[in-house]
């Protein structure tokens, strides 16, 4: 396997889940949920994870078990000002890396190790095309999530948040899980170019799909065999959904 990273994006509050918890420090089945998403990481094989922390990171730095052979760092994101600014917080941790950057939340639990395999094989090496791969899922009722837009040919040419998104791209099942494969250090270069013009006035990671194309490189999406893999956590409801599918 090609040289890589993963990077688990873990520093939001969560303040739809009536707690004072940071959201990945909430327990699911017992075990928080970053420590659910971190040991599927451990079984893909990742030696190497840094950890972006903000809110209450003391609490998300406690909860993080250590993994035999496994290096976990943490890098701090000052303010929450979306997701690319999330990333960019752990560029000075990955100096001088070459490889593949596999970014993750730290809130979707359900994501299995073979999943990730299968995303570090579709591309993000350096030198090579595609030039980035993302999970996708196609969901039935897809609201809420990011719209996966492709061109006439099928090509993945951009991913369109629901809040941004016209009725025409919000009639698209296909969805963004929120994972990705980027090459590094190559990566760093298109994410300078990412703005906040957008109604949440953030700094997008899903930006990075319509900038990598605008520079002429191809976009690998890979369709989760199991949609439920997509599920995250943004309240009690999700929390007690993931914890029958994850059960059974």
């Amino acid at each position: 396997m090609t040289k890589s990273v993963a990077v688990v994006l873990a520093a939001g509050k969560g303040t739809r889940m009536q707690s004072e918890l940071p959201k990945v420090a909430v327990e699911l089945l017992g075990k928080p949920l970053l420590v659910h998403v971190l040991d599927s990481l451990v079984q893909a094989g990742l030696g190497r994870i840094i950890i972006i922390v903000g809110y209450k990171q003391e609490v998300v730095r406690r909860i993080t078990p250590a993994y035999p052979g496994v290096q976990i760092e943490f890098a701090e994101q000052k303010e929450q000002r979306g997701t690319a600014d999330a990333l960019l917080s752990a560029r000075h941790a990955l100096s001088g890396f070459s490889g593949q950057i596999l970014v993750t939340c730290g809130d979707m639990p359900a994501i299995r190790p073979q999943t990730f395999q299968r995303l570090l094989c579709a591309g993000g090496e350096p030198g090579k095309e595609p030039y980035m791969a993302l999970l996708s899922a196609k969901l039935a009722v897809p609201t809420g999530y990011g719209r996966i837009v492709r061109t006439a040919g099928a090509q993945v040419e951009a991913i369109v948040e629901e809040k941004d998104a016209t009725p025409e791209i919000k009639s698209i099942e296909e969805v963004n899980a929120g994972t990705y494969v980027f090459p590094a250090p190559a990566i760093f270069e298109i994410m300078e170019q990412i703005g906040s013009n957008n109604a949440q006035k953030e700094y997008y990671l899903t930006d990075t799909v319509a900038l990598s194309r605008q520079a002429g490189h191809t976009v690998n999406a890979v369709l989760m065999e199991d949609a439920s893999e997509v599920l995250g956590v943004n309240s009690l409801v999700d929390l007690t959904v993931l914890a029958e599918k994850l059960a059974s």
